[in-house]
């Protein structure tokens, strides 16, 4: 005859067996929270009306956790930018030139705004990568032929040639690139997810880093003779983002 005290232990072994579901159930809910926040991360949504960039910290004030103007000291010039009608120069090795939008009180809202100015015919927004942010295109003048390359192992290039109030998007962190293909100078604005979305000029990153790529790498890595790396490097490799 088995001892009264069995039954006892049995139930408590069903109770432990179930509150072990439970925080296992619980801790892969939390996870797969976790890992749908990454997957749709972006720069967090602001805690205050607004937060005015200072440069100097003495001129500053904490509010949340960021260091901002004094709101009672704002002034509409402080929310404001003037000149994007002015064309950008676009007399160098890519023939093209973006100009930023640069806000004060655009801190902390996660967006930021470009205007881009092509040469006629030969002028490049050369292939680059924004590792932060979505871009959607308009062009307002002149026509481009755009377009953007998925990650591997697909690759697929999606291309369009663009006119006046077409619209273009390209995904976060894909490489893509916009050319005028146009007789006469084109001008686009662009609107990107983050306020600091960066960018990497995939020729610049290669062939242009501080200190240069072993060419062993690079010969290897684009089946290229090692001459042609080595020239390619020598190359002085321009930018046509004007904050640089």
């Amino acid at each position: 005859m088995l001892p009264s005290f069995i039954p006892y232990q049995v139930e408590d072994c069903y109770s432990v067996l179930n509150t072990m579901k439970a925080v296992y159930f619980l801790a892969a809910f939390v996870l797969l929270g976790l890992a749908s926040k990454l997957a749709s991360a972006s720069d967090p949504s602001p805690l205050q009306d607004f937060c005015i960039a200072v440069n100097d910290a003495k001129n500053g004030v904490f509010i949340n956790g960021k260091l901002c103007k004094d709101p009672k000291l704002a002034t509409p010039e402080d929310f404001y930018f003037s000149g994007l009608n002015i064309p950008g120069n676009t007399s160098n090795q890519v023939g093209s030139m973006v100009t930023p939008v640069i806000v004060s009180g655009l801190n902390t809202f996660g967006i930021s705004l470009v205007r881009i100015d092509f040469a006629p015919y030969v002028g490049l927004n050369p292939l680059h990568t924004h590792p932060r942010a979505t871009e959607i295109l308009v062009v307002v003048q002149g026509t481009l032929y755009v377009g953007f390359v998925t990650s591997n192992p697909d690759n697929r290039l999606f291309t369009k040639v663009l006119y006046p109030g077409d619209v273009f998007v390209f995904p976060l962190g894909l490489i893509h690139f916009q050319f005028n293909i146009g007789h006469t100078n084109a001008v686009a604005f662009a609107a990107l997810s983050s306020q600091n979305p960066g960018v990497v000029t995939i020729a610049n990153a290669v062939f242009g880093s501080d200190a240069d790529i072993n060419p062993d790498v690079l010969a290897k890595a684009f089946q290229l003779d090692k001459n042609i790396v080595n020239q390619l490097q020598s190359r002085f490799w321009s930018d046509n983002d004007n904050r640089n």
